[in-house]
């Protein structure tokens, strides 16, 4: 029996500001869309080059309220060639949240306040 990861999901209250940040900030492309006719839902599976993985934003039409992440201790991780340039981007967009240098890592937080780690690829 072989499982596979396939793809993560994070609610989202702006799903147009959502894939601009992961488009800008991380180079995630929308893909697939699930969209019914009653509008009460849309789901968006963000892509990468180099993975399968997947990202899908959900937006509920209903919800009315920021999205309650406790202690948000759950994170994604995205591996990154250039680093450097990757934290000057972030920095400037403005949206580091925490840094660990004795790791060599930092943390950028999206639009609903989900944390996605970056990490040097060789590292």
């Amino acid at each position: 029996m072989k499982f596979v990861m396939v793809h993560n999901n994070f609610n989202v209250r702006d799903l147009d500001k959502s894939i601009a940040f992961y488009e800008e900030a991380l180079g995630l492309k929308p893909g697939r869309r699930i969209e019914p006719e009653d509008g009460s839902f849309k789901i968006v599976y963000l892509e990468g080059p180099g993975t399968s993985h997947q990202l899908e934003l959900t937006w509920l039409r209903d919800w009315d309220r920021p999205y309650n992440l406790g202690d948000n201790e759950f994170h994604l991780a995205f591996t990154v060639d250039d680093y450097e340039g990757a934290y000057k981007k972030h920095k400037e967009m403005g949206c580091i949240v925490y840094e660990n240098p004795n790791m060599g890592i930092y943390f950028i937080a999206d639009p609903d306040g989900y944390w996605l780690e970056v990490i040097p690829a060789n590292r």
